[in-house]
């Protein structure tokens, strides 16, 4: 991670604005399941240019307000992760100058897009510029872990390998850009209900693969594609049996010339192709809008 420098408190005043970019899970390996029940993944996970947009005013109380498409599903009570991360971080050093955070939701809510994570990442972002607080600060990664296990990877949003339960970070991975699109049916999918899918019974391991989860840092596209082309979503079966409408979107995306590779993000229900250029990613957004558009769909680049 990039150490974020110790810098003076930011003005009372000063509106502070930070984006939640969608996260996006390339591959997602499941190793196994620990004995308390909580799942073991090896996943490579990328950032996208589309996402959520956070501000804090510190003139205000500590609040939260949303708005924007996702905003009812999002909910703006206390269980939204924004202020649970803020809460957890005021927990751990007192004194701490907060405000009144608004939330922008443009991202499908349980998309498999770690989009409330990503929002939560976004509030400690905030709340360490508004104090003078750099990201390595101790008190900041552990709100993180406690807000959520997708959380952390979120912080400094760059393209890694996250293991574990999401509580073992790599180092980021100098990947080149990809071009994608993100597709969403609308139907969302209980992330429980998909890791229950799988059935792996708790205290076991799964046995290992020669597959690999992520390419060598610094490669390029066509070596980046090739790697990923022998990954794989381990969520992606059983999140089809309870939605269909994820099937469906594949489908679609493979069915377009220009798609080279088509997998689920997450738990679900978002999928994503990958595409040569951003001009490619805008025809298959285009051809997908037409074929369902009542679906969301975005083209975008992942780093």
């Amino acid at each position: 991670m990039t150490v974020q420098p110790h810098l003076p408190p930011t003005p009372a005043g000063h509106l502070l604005v930070e984006r939640a970019p969608a996260k996006v899970n390339l591959s997602l390996h499941v190793t196994g399941r620990r004995a308390d029940g909580y799942h073991l993944l090896e996943s490579l996970v990328a950032f996208a240019g589309c996402g959520d947009r956070l501000s804090l005013d510190p003139v205000r109380p500590l609040g939260l307000t949303v708005s924007g498409p996702g905003a009812e599903a999002a909910g703006g009570g206390q269980d939204n992760l924004v202020l649970r991360a803020v809460h957890h971080l005021m927990a751990r050093r007192p004194g701490l100058v907060a405000g009144h955070f608004h939330l922008d939701k443009r991202l499908p809510v349980a998309a498999g897009l770690g989009g409330g994570s990503s929002d939560a990442a976004a509030a400690l972002r905030l709340m360490a510029r508004l104090n003078g607080l750099g990201l390595d600060d101790p008190a900041i990664r552990a709100a993180a872990v406690a807000t959520g296990a997708d959380v952390p990877v979120c912080l400094d949003g760059r393209a890694r390998v996250m293991a574990g339960i999401g509580d073992v970070l790599a180092p980021p991975l100098g990947l080149p850009r990809l071009f994608a699109v993100l597709v969403n049916p609308r139907t969302p999918v209980a992330t429980a209900d998909v890791f229950r899918g799988l059935g792996l019974r708790a205290g076991t391991m799964r046995e290992p693969t020669l597959q690999p989860v992520a390419p060598a840092d610094g490669c390029g596209r066509s070596e980046v594609l090739a790697v990923l082309a022998k990954a794989r979503n381990d969520l992606e079966a059983p999140a089809r049996s309870l939605s269909p409408a994820i099937a469906e979107a594949l489908a679609l995306l493979r069915s377009l010339p220009e798609c080279r590779l088509a997998r689920m993000s997450g738990s679900g229900a978002t999928v994503f192709g990958l595409f040569d250029d951003c001009r490619a990613a805008a025809r298959g957004r285009r051809a997908i809008a037409a074929a369902r558009p009542a679906w969301w769909a975005r083209a975008t680049s992942l780093r």
